[in-house]
């Protein structure tokens, strides 16, 4: 019998992941960490069904690196969050991967060392440990589902997901998110089209049957119910905004056209601030003085913020990083990002509760 050379031509090897059932029994879920994940997650389906007036708010670096920065970062942000709880469900963005257009540093998962040594056995483990630490401080996590296998994995640590622009019009991630436990916030495409979103919040609240896999790492049929929990995040695209009253009136227009609820996060970064992180401020600001003349379909922002303000390059030598300082998109400082949060909430403490009901 003739062998023909025509498999896996391009793969170089394979190495065995610890199954997410092993990694859960490794780092198991506290009963402290299931309350806050559970709570945060009825929180958040409270605010979209209109249960609870608060506007949420989706707030942490714009990629985890290091953790003990991040864990930093949380712990301010928990402090922050009892201040202002009455107007504010303060979510951390904790989100460890990144999408890539050509070429770049993939994330805490796939490369957690940032030197191309792609120990992602060790990247996963990490996540989850820090994802338990967050969760143990009493804040609830937000991500980006990138990978379809990552949520088995990661999931049960997660209160709220996000589909990314570039992803949003993929059947695979509309799939994997109409399975997800947590509400997802779908973003517009990169070239603004909110048409691809409303598309895969239609997709996803339905039934779907695909291939994944299980807990014990076997391949599986994944038959899913569908998440009716769906929404649009204005993120701009094509280098303009489109938080501004004009753009989030057709957004609700568009969503009662599909007879989808009129659920609306504003993204104050990305093209919505020209990716400058100074402005975010003024989209935050923006979208507070909507709902305070009376808008009622905002229920949520995103804010990249980090310890120090900006970004940096990833050196050769890692012991150069500037302690709390992104090393993707730039985010605002700490002392901005409480203002921003403080501000808000002098504003909406006494509009949001007429938006009740």
């Amino acid at each position: 019998m003739t062998i023909f050379n025509v498999e896996n031509v391009n793969v170089s090897s394979f190495e065995a992941m610890p199954t997410p059932e092993e990694l859960h029994a490794q780092l198991p879920l506290s009963d402290r960490a299931g309350t806050v994940v559970t709570q945060g997650r009825e929180a958040l389906r409270n605010i979209l069904d209109r249960k609870d007036p608060r506007l949420f708010a989706v707030v942490g670096p714009c990629s985890i690196h290091d953790p003990v920065a991040g864990l930093d970062y949380a712990r301010r942000l928990a402090r922050l969050q009892e201040e202002v709880a009455d107007s504010l469900l303060l979510v951390m963005r904790v989100y460890f991967e990144k999408p890539r257009t050509t070429t770049g540093w993939k994330g805490y998962i796939n490369d957690p060392d940032m030197d191309d040594s792609f120990h992602i056995e060790r990247g996963m483990a990490n996540a989850r440990r820090f994802l338990l630490d967050v969760a143990e401080l009493g804040l609830p996590t937000a991500t980006e589902a990138l990978d379809p296998i990552s949520p088995q994995y990661l999931g049960d640590l997660i209160a709220w997901t996000a589909i990314g622009a570039r992803t949003t019009e993929s059947q695979t991630h509309r799939e994997m998110a109409s399975g997800l436990s947590t509400p997802v916030g779908f973003k517009n495409g990169t070239d603004g089209d909110i048409g691809i979103a409303i598309n895969a919040i239609l997709s996803a609240s339905h039934p779907h049957a695909f291939l994944g896999v299980n807990s014990q790492g076997r391949t599986s049929i994944v038959r899913t119910r569908g998440n009716r929990y769906g929404h649009v995040v204005l993120r701009g695209g094509d280098g303009r905004p489109n938080y501004d009253t004009v753009s989030v009136t057709m957004a609700e227009q568009a969503l009662a056209k599909a007879k989808l609820p009129a659920n609306i996060v504003v993204d104050c970064s990305h093209a919505n601030s020209f990716k400058n992180p100074d402005l975010q401020p003024l989209v935050m600001a923006d979208v507070v003085n909507q709902i305070r003349f009376g808008n009622r379909s905002l229920v949520g922002v995103m804010i990249e913020s980090n310890i120090v303000g900006g970004k940096q390059a990833i050196p050769e030598d890692l012991s150069r990083l500037v302690y709390g300082c992104s090393v993707t998109d730039g985010c605002v400082g700490w002392e901005v990002t409480e203002k921003m949060i403080r501000d808000a909430h002098l504003v909406l403490r006494d509009v949001l509760p007429a938006r009740a009901g």
